[in-house]
């Protein structure tokens, strides 16, 4: 077994101890009947308890930045339904809207000039909670107050391409598009622009605008037009929603939610095993956590999402050394890894090697990506060729030195904090190793993680989490990379990797909005990343859900959508 295996292992082995496999742990919040407990609910009364790994400040994420806060994503989408809502496989489904605008419905029209025009029509009968009807005269307020530059917070990088929003009845809104956008449609959704109240904020956002986020409507005071209203909310303990009984959709099967606040893992996982959680929402438990308790749950099981990709980035300014650069090298790194060993020892096989930064759940993914992604599979011969045909020679210590007998070497960085990644840097070391190159691994401390100059400067290597679906591309263009002459703070471009033809293309897709035409694009832009090697996908990060053998139509989310996305369609055996 290889050091880092080793090191692992004995991790692993005292990590997570979980020895109230039957009881609730010490410190556990009490589970009483008069909060439901699972089995002991009245008679009738359809009730799951849920938990969150934090303890909200707001249901609304757009006021949870960077997701500080677990779990207030997957609370919004209890509370709150947009005119249609992502679902899990990638794509839309409409909510609060008759229909998703699209080209072949006509209620996504393109002009000759590159204008477009999307038409959202209101289902009849969508109420806010509070009885109110919801009209198209929300959604012009919603957008309104999103573009607004003095409530930056609301802002998204949409409403720039956005010319114009029109109610010309109560019924419907028409966007005008100065430019092509091609994720026009999830306007109003719960990924851009989630609709707002006019009759409960307007007078707060034309008066106190300053003050507006710190309105209590944002918190206890909360009104959406989702499948639950929220009843309850105990700061630091729990919140309880109950369903709304005239949600446009109909009315949901679960008459109760509970969501407890637990922010230890081993609280959580304790609590889990002594049946007062049913169900997990959000960020919560690591991999290796989650596995402990799928394997000791008996009344359980566990779902995984993919999150996001984590990825070796490397430096394309002044490498150090200077090889990282070639191509040649690169290509022989990759081969190098071997990334399906890291999938099975790290991740429990939940995961999978990533050849690309396609999320493997999305339904274009293995057709575009089998076709044009370039895979380097584990091959420490060929890596160790290749690096030869660089003009390297091994020396007696096994590593492979230049004509100037300089021992061939590589730093990788990684920031502190993310246990993972951390354990993912030490086993791409121990790999380079073994076929002669001297790898020498970087855990950068959090005081220095923000210093913008540090982070964009590393010598050769940066393992890092990204999103892995098509909206990170815009972050590659080398518009975003982080120079002297802009201080270093643009982000996105952590390579700085500048190529033209990858601009162009990166360019074309979002302004291609016919389908078709936007796939066969996004093909060239997944060959040319990996014939060049730009970005080294290592795996997918995965994020479990734990939920109970009596959830109907409950699982992990993804894509953009948490495990509340079909929260009315929930149910129990």
């Amino acid at each position: 077994m290889g050091s880092w295996k080793t090191v692992l292992v004995a991790s692993l082995a005292t990590e997570m101890l979980l020895t109230a496999c039957a009881a609730t742990a010490p410190g556990a919040p009490a589970v009483t009947q008069e909060q439901g407990a699972p089995g002991t609910q009245p008679a009738g009364l359809r009730r799951v308890t849920a938990a969150i790994q934090g303890d909200p400040h707001t249901l609304y994420q757009k006021l949870n930045p960077a997701s500080r806060v677990r779990g207030i994503d997957a609370l919004e989408q209890v509370v709150a339904a947009g005119m249609a809502t992502p679902v899990p496989g990638g794509g839309l489904r409409a909510q609060l809207a008759e229909a998703v605008p699209s080209v072949e419905n006509g209620l996504w029209r393109l002009q000759l000039d590159g204008r477009m025009e999307t038409t959202w029509k209101i289902r009849d009968g969508a109420r806010w909670h509070d009885g109110t009807p919801f009209t198209s005269e929300d959604l012009v307020f919603t957008m309104s107050v999103a573009r607004d530059k003095d409530v930056p917070i609301f802002g998204d990088i949409a409403y720039d391409s956005i010319d114009q929003v029109e109610a010309p009845n109560s019924q419907t809104v028409v966007v005008y598009w100065a430019e092509p956008f091609i994720e026009a449609d999830t306007l109003f959704s719960y990924q851009r622009g989630v609709p707002i109240p006019r009759h409960l904020l307007e007078q707060a956002y034309l008066e106190e605008k300053p003050s507006l986020t710190d309105h209590p409507y944002w918190s206890n005071e909360f009104v959406g037009t989702g499948p639950f209203t929220l009843r309850d909310w105990v700061q630091g303990s729990h919140m309880v929603f109950q369903a709304h009984d005239h949600y446009v959709l109909g009315r949901p099967k679960i008459d109760e939610i509970e969501v407890q606040f637990i922010q230890e893992a081993s609280t959580l996982a304790a609590n889990i095993l002594a049946g007062a959680v049913e169900l997990t929402l959000g960020r919560n438990l690591s991999g290796e956590q989650a596995i402990q308790v799928r394997d000791q749950w008996r009344d359980g099981r566990m779902a995984m999402s993919f999150d996001n990709w984590i990825a070796l980035y490397p430096q394309f300014i002044n490498p150090d050394p200077p090889i990282v650069g070639n191509v040649q090298f690169r290509r022989g790194l990759l081969h190098a890894v071997n990334r399906q060993e890291q999938v099975d020892v790290l991740t429990g096989g939940t995961s999978a090697v990533a050849d690309s930064f396609m999320n493997p759940n999305q339904p274009e993914y293995r057709e575009i990506e089998e076709r044009n992604a370039i895979r380097y599979d584990h091959d420490p011969r060929k890596a160790a060729q290749l690096i030869e045909n660089l003009g390297y020679r091994k020396g007696g210590d096994g590593i492979f030195r230049d004509a100037q007998n300089q021992r061939l070497w590589s730093q990788i960085r990684t920031t502190a904090g993310d246990d993972l990644r951390d354990k993912m840097i030490f086993a791409i070391a121990d790999d380079l190793q073994r076929v002669g190159v001297d790898a020498q691994p970087v855990i950068v401390p959090r005081q220095r993680a923000a210093d913008q100059e540090y982070r964009a400067t590393f010598a050769a290597f940066e393992l890092v989490r990204n999103p892995n679906d098509v909206r990170g591309l815009r972050s590659i263009h080398s518009r975003n990379t982080p120079l002297p002459e802009n201080n270093f703070r643009v982000t996105g471009n952590r390579m700085r990797y500048a190529n033209q033809e990858l601009d162009g293309l990166i360019d074309r897709f979002f302004v291609t909005v016919r389908k078709q035409g936007r796939l066969e694009v996004l093909g060239q832009i997944l060959h040319h990343l990996s014939d060049q090697v730009v970005m080294m996908g290592i795996l997918y990060n995965t994020s479990p859900t734990l939920l109970s053998n009596r959830l109907v139509n409950v699982g992990a989310g993804g894509q953009g959508a948490t495990e509340a996305w079909n929260a009315h369609e929930w149910d129990v055996r």
